[in-house]
């Protein structure tokens, strides 16, 4: 479990950019630019509905949703000294393990996938208030000099970015539902891509502005909650909603869905997600950013993904196929 939603330090992070100094003089591939396979591609593409990834939420208790809900955003912390032995035993700091990942590394290129909030930025109450430092922009920058680098995120690709504000990074918003890459390398200038590189869910987006639209109608009466449209899924914020009124935000929020089975309901923490029900999600996104990137199923790729919510879990699955990810705690 996640306690402390703290921003990684820049210490942390920069551990990367002291990787890539140590595998300077192996056999690391060169830092890779946008590849023609991805410059080219400027239309959407969808994916088949499937019947059976449709989730009615038609009867589910509420009561099972809030026990959800307080799991994943626990309001009250169990004994420091307890947890983190706890925490310890199953998740070894990669602080001290960094020479065996450097070494694991070597004569591999390595890829980067971040998420936003609360890794780059801090967990605050008003999620349009989520600024990274320019300390951290200016160790993002410096990644990205040398490794492909990624911000995978559920929030809005134009939003995040407008918190970036960096060009030379791939972007994968809406939980990797609209995926866009650099338009400016690193370290040659201006690429002219093409801005969209990966939208699946683009037919869903008149049914996601209906939704948003209801949410921010019925959810006016419980104090504190958020609805935020992240163009190709919705986000409901309670972290600033009293315990008390998550069982009634709950409920409005299902009566909702139950009109648009379509749409799938997920969790983060204090924040209830609405996605349509396609077969995608962050992890998704990572397999087809390291395939556009020309490593499918390669053993020349050290993908490297750095998050802090249940939200990751997609991505983590992908990475730790093949090397460690970084959870932030």
């Amino acid at each position: 479990m996640m306690t402390n939603q703290n921003v990684v330090t820049h210490e942390v992070i920069n551990t990367l950019i002291a990787m890539a100094a140590s595998i300077s003089n192996s056999t690391v591939l060169p830092s890779a630019t946008v590849p023609e396979s991805m410059a080219v591609l400027g239309g959407f593409w969808g994916l088949p509905h499937n019947k059976n990834l449709v989730k009615r939420l038609e009867g589910a208790k509420v009561s099972a949703w809030i026990d959800s809900m307080r799991a994943s955003s626990p309001t009250r912390a169990k004994s420091e000294s307890q947890e983190k032995r706890s925490w310890i035993l199953y998740h070894p700091s990669a602080l001290n393990t960094f020479e065996q990942i450097v070494y694991s590394a070597k004569g591999k290129q390595i890829v980067v996938f971040l998420d936003y909030d609360g890794t780059l930025s801090p967990i605050v109450a008003d999620p349009n208030k989520a600024f990274m430092t320019r300390k951290m922009r200016a160790t993002l920058k410096g990644i990205a000099r040398h490794f492909p680098t990624a911000i995978v995120t559920g929030r809005c690709r134009d939003k995040v970015y407008n918190f970036v504000k960096l060009a030379e990074l791939y972007y994968a918003g809406s939980h990797g539902m609209d995926i866009t890459g650099p338009t400016k390398s690193p370290k040659q200038g201006n690429n002219n891509n093409k801005a969209v590189l990966f939208q699946p869910a683009s037919q869903f987006l008149p049914m996601i502005d209906e939704v948003y639209k209801i949410l921010l109608e019925k959810t006016k009466t419980v104090p504190g909650a958020k609805v935020e449209n992240n163009k190709f899924c919705l986000s409901v914020h309670f972290r600033c909603v009293d315990e008390k009124s998550w069982a009634a935000l709950a409920e409005k929020v299902r009566l909702v869905l139950i009109e648009y089975p379509q749409l799938r309901l997920t969790q983060g923490r204090k924040v209830l997600e609405i996605r349509p029900t396609i077969k995608w999600d962050k992890g998704k996104a990572l397999e087809f950013l390291l395939e556009s990137l020309g490593y499918e199923n390669s053993n020349d790729v050290f993908p490297i993904y750095i998050g802090d919510d249940r939200t990751d879990e997609d991505a983590f699955r992908v990475t730790n196929a093949a090397t460690p990810s970084l959870l932030v705690s």
